[in-house]
């Protein structure tokens, strides 16, 4: 987990070096905050520009179900690892990737047993609807 997390950080420190770089050669004189708030903000747009079309599509073809799982997965993922690196930094319990792995893994399993339950109970919603139906056409 450490040596991802550093592998992680040297490439943002790259990224940032880099920009610094172009920030200096330019001679745009943008201080760190101003960078920050220019490259998220960015960044940010351009993930809205490739994620509201899929979502927009899934929204009207009824796929609720599918952004909600999306939106959980992405903080599953966000909270693992800051529980990891709030124990690393606290000390408080080892920081270990299999730790994220596990946590993951843990929730798509739970979240594939209630689509499992929940497709059970849909089926046997469907089966009830269709035989009050077919009483009604005697």
């Amino acid at each position: 987990m450490k040596t991802f997390l550093y592998a992680v950080v040297e490439l943002i420190a790259k990224i940032h070096n880099r920009l610094m770089q172009l920030n200096n050669a330019y001679e745009y004189h943008f201080s760190d905050k101003e960078l920050h708030f220019l490259v998220i903000g960015v960044l940010g747009m351009g993930v809205i520009f490739l994620v509201y079309p899929v979502f927009k599509w899934l929204a009207k073809h009824d796929h609720v179900m599918v952004i909600a799982w999306i939106y959980v997965f992405t903080l599953i993922i966000v909270l693992t690892f800051a529980i990891e690196i709030g124990q690393k930094v606290t000390n408080t319990g080892n920081m270990d990737f299999a730790d994220i792995v596990f946590g993951i893994f843990g929730f798509v399993v739970m979240f594939l047993l209630f689509s499992v339950l929940r497709g059970i109970y849909h089926g046997i919603l469907k089966l009830l609807r269709r035989d009050k139906e077919n009483d009604g056409i005697t």
